[in-house]
């Protein structure tokens, strides 16, 4: 079968996408991405990419879809978690409409049997409805990707009339958290694999430490718009602190930090997946891929939200006893020294990561898989 995967310019909602890939073309289907932009991430995971849409960067889209007379922040307190998945649809379906008529040209001429999607990339549901192709919506996080689909779909009520569809494509959810924690109901569950991107790991880090480990990293977006100033404070914390934080920033300039403390260093570019496995605890910022990498990793987490899902995340994570949420400015050399050292946190990881680990891996659900594109709609 020919399998078209298909999601918005973010690395954040395409990684989750890729062990699911993967799995499909090693039990012998081919799989096509078709992206906004191609991504060297998904190139580097050894998949052909079809570019569609205009050029335009999500970030134009945020930009000009943003509170009138403000700049584009990533961070906004201010804001609930309703409100800020609202200006999330309204950016993600800006970007999506350039992508309509280059999505089912690709669906079309290359003849996809299903079409796998992520929640904000709009033109999807159009997409399948108008080419009766069977739909899989593959979700990224904790929150319900169906929701959020159709908060986007009420920005494409214009062109689903055009078109003359009653409404988007039904689409099953493919899920990569335990239900306990979210996702939607009705679909496939399966094991979240951590895909990070590739990366040279330094020998020092092919083994754990007799000191703690803490990882502390920002995502791909946040380092872009805020810089690194949501761990300012935590840097001078981690000064007091009898472990090792190692700062997975990517090429963030570390200007605002000053003088970084003895027990603090920056890291190269290195897969998150690989960095936890020899670390005893994760600060962030709440991402759903950086969560969920220390969900399989089975290590206490410390989410500092920002914007976008990141409070839910946060919310479900403390929830499960398996994390600590403070803002930025709370940051505090007590706090670090719990997440380090708190039994409870650490037992809290371990059952997350054993629901993880009991869910069936993405190879063993390929065959429900194919059934969803075993009768075209």
């Amino acid at each position: 079968m020919r399998i078209l995967f298909a999601g918005p310019a973010a690395p954040s909602h395409l990684f989750p996408m890729v062990p699911t890939a993967q799995a499909l073309r090693a039990a012998g289907h081919e799989v096509l991405f078709a992206v906004p932009a191609a991504h060297d991430q998904i190139r580097q995971a050894g998949f052909p990419i079809a570019g569609i849409g205009d050029g335009r960067s999500l970030r134009e889209s945020f930009e000009a879809t943003a509170p009138a007379g403000q700049p584009f922040r990533y961070a906004r307190p201010e804001m609930s978690q309703d409100e800020l998945l609202d200006l999330g649809a309204r950016a993600f379906a800006h970007a999506s409409r350039p992508t309509v008529d280059g999505l089912r040209a690709v669906a079309e001429q290359w003849g996809a049997d299903l079409l796998v999607h992520d929640s904000c990339l709009a033109s999807a549901q159009l997409v399948a409805a108008e080419l009766k192709i069977p739909a899989a919506l593959h979700n990224y996080g904790f929150g319900s990707g169906l929701d959020m689909a159709a908060r986007l779909a009420r920005h494409f009520t214009d062109l689903y009339e055009e078109r003359g569809l009653a409404g988007p494509a039904e689409s099953t959810p493919l899920d990569i958290v335990p239900a306990e924690l979210g996702g939607d109901d009705g679909g496939l569950r399966m094991r979240y694999l951590p895909y990070n991107g590739g990366g040279t790991v330094p020998a020092e880090l092919l083994r754990r430490a007799g000191r703690p480990r803490v990882a502390v990293t920002l995502g791909t977006v946040i380092t872009q718009v805020e810089g690194v100033e949501p761990i300012v404070r935590l840097v001078d914390a981690a000064a007091g602190v009898d472990a090792e934080f190692l700062l997975a920033v990517g090429d963030s300039d570390l200007a605002r930090l000053g003088t970084l403390p003895a027990n603090v260093r920056p890291l190269p570019w290195v897969p998150l997946a690989e960095l936890l496995r020899v670390c005893d605890a994760v600060v962030h910022h709440g991402g759903s891929g950086s969560t969920l990498t220390g969900l399989h990793a089975g290590v206490p987490q410390l989410l500092l939200p920002q914007g976008a899902d990141n409070f839910l995340t946060a919310d479900t994570m403390v929830g499960a006893g398996a994390a600590l949420s403070a803002t930025s400015a709370e940051v505090d050399g007590a706090l670090l020294a719990r997440l380090v050292a708190d039994p409870d946190l650490r037992a809290g990881a371990a059952r997350l990561r054993a629901l993880n680990e009991a869910q069936p891996t993405p190879a063993a659900v390929v065959p429900e898989i194919e059934v969803l594109a075993a009768v075209r709609r």
